[in-house]
């Protein structure tokens, strides 16, 4: 019986943690949203729900330390629960990095609104793949899912190196528009960063599944 209440209580803390994710995915959505209509309302919305993922991030550590200290697991279940914190953790940052962008959407709220030559839209929606990608595998248990996210990690990559090179460039020609450009800059920023914690989620999917570490690991074209 103890051990079906241990089983019970991870399944219960998966759930937790799959509706903090869901809740991430929103204020990242949203965010780019609000930055792209100038909407201040929305603005004020993805700040409520930051705030709801971080009182999630509290309760989901707390029932995960919870179950080490008293269930002492062992193997697969030791390596879920240890995955739990840290994607828990990146989870919160992805919150993080929504509420910047829309800290970035309300210094612009007296700003002419410009046509800028990058696709921030394009960029968020496949940062926003990538994050649901993670989860689903999470979900799954889906190391090969997982290994999926790894791969568009370097498209978002790129996509930021572009952007900035793009509007280093407007900046430079058209100064008027810096402060707008600026913005931009430090959003498609926000973006790659919260690919990067998608990434770590996935790589904790792995480890979780497979007891395999692929933090920190590079193809050897990589290393050339």
């Amino acid at each position: 019986m103890p051990r079906i209440n241990f089983q019970q209580q991870l399944v219960a803390l998966k759930d937790k943690l799959l509706a903090m994710a869901a809740l991430s995915q929103q204020a990242l959505e949203f965010s780019v949203e609000a930055y792209l209509a100038g909407d201040m309302t929305l603005c004020a919305h993805v700040l409520e729900i930051e705030a709801a993922i971080n009182a999630a991030e509290t309760s989901v550590d707390d029932m995960a330390y919870d179950l080490l200290a008293k269930e002492q697991p062992m193997a697969i279940d030791l390596r879920f629960i240890l995955s739990v914190i840290k994607i828990n953790s990146d989870l919160e940052r992805i919150g993080d990095q929504s509420a910047n962008i829309v800290q970035r959407a309300r210094s612009l709220k007296d700003a002419p609104q410009i046509s800028l030559p990058v696709d921030i839209q394009t960029m968020s929606e496949k940062v926003g793949v990538m994050i649901r990608t993670a989860i689903q595998a999470l979900l799954e248990a889906d190391a090969k899912l997982a290994e999926s996210v790894l791969a568009m990690d370097d498209e978002v990559d790129e996509m930021n190196r572009s952007v900035q090179t793009e509007l280093i460039g407007v900046m430079q020609q058209h100064s008027l528009v810096s402060e707008q450009a600026l913005n931009a800059i430090l959003i498609s920023r926000n973006l790659e960063r919260a690919a990067d914690h998608a990434t770590n989620i996935a790589e904790d999917v792995i480890f979780w599944v497979r007891g395999s570490d692929v933090r920190h690991k590079m193809s050897l074209s990589e290393a050339d």
